[in-house]
């Protein structure tokens, strides 16, 4: 009889979480141990029950799928299934590893044969081997996420009655505005008829962090940062605009911050 594979799902789109926990149910093998939506709520959950297989978004929030798997401990690393929409990913990080991927949008037959792979390799890799092969996937990744970012991609969006090209690499915050997304260069504010979610992926090249549910900053644009009496951050961007985190992100944006520093951690 085949081996029990506990499962953990992390994607912040819940149709994405909707769509592997339908694929997973099909399978008497995989068991559903945990879902989750956001990077951090993601590492409690497989470090209280470690999964055998964990199902991971390359684009989830601040942190990140490449965030994730580094920081999951080496000698209880699951089988990773890397998700992502965008196969610049896919293409020059997996095709030359033995990890495995999923590129959205994907059918019941390619995830039944990335499943009869990690079969096998659960089966016959032991944690060095899974650890190397973890290891060379995520450079590959980061190499890729640089490339992508020295393309300098651009994006259109309105200021006054004006269309104008942005180069995202400019691009300092996104907020959301009901219908729009308010995006900050310099002193300037130009809008997109967006939703936040969008437009971040659209700056995936770009390092986003997440600061509050209607506000992403580009972390290239940083300059200061101060607290406020309860303890939530304040940011300074390049162009001077002032942001400050939400009590709900408060941790990830601390948690980011303190891998920035010099010294102990």
């Amino acid at each position: 009889m085949t081996n029990m594979l506990d499962v953990i799902i992390v994607d912040d789109e819940p149709t994405a979480r909707r769509t592997l926990r339908e694929c997973c149910l099909r399978f008497p093998d995989l068991r559903i141990i945990g879902e989750y939506g956001d990077s951090r709520s993601a590492l409690e959950g497989i470090r209280a029950q470690p999964p055998q297989l964990l199902f991971l978004d390359i684009q989830i929030d601040s942190m990140n799928g490449v965030g994730i798997a580094r920081a999951l401990d080496p000698n209880k690393l699951p089988l990773i299934v890397f998700v992502t929409a965008f196969d610049q990913y896919a293409l020059e990080a997996f095709e030359v590893s033995a990890v495995d991927y999923l590129l959205k949008p994907f059918d019941d037959e390619r995830f039944r044969k990335t499943l009869e792979r990690v079969r096998k390799r659960h089966e016959a890799e032991g944690v060095a081997e899974r650890q190397a092969a973890l290891a060379s996937v995520l450079a590959q990744i980061e190499r890729s996420a640089r490339g992508a970012a020295e393309n300098r991609p651009r994006i259109l969006a309105e200021s006054g009655s004006r269309m104008h090209m942005l180069d995202v690499g400019q691009i300092e915050l996104l907020e959301s505005d009901r219908n729009y997304v308010k995006l900050t260069v310099g002193r300037e504010v130009f809008i997109a008829r967006s939703t936040l979610q969008a437009a971040e992926k659209s700056l995936q090249s770009q390092p986003m962090l997440r600061i509050s549910r209607s506000c992403i900053v580009n972390t290239n644009h940083i300059r200061e940062i101060s607290r406020t009496p309860r303890g939530d951050f304040i940011l300074v961007l390049s162009g001077g605009t002032t942001v400050t985190s939400s009590e709900g992100h408060r941790d990830v944006v601390r948690e980011y911050l303190e891998r920035l520093k010099i010294g102990p951690q």
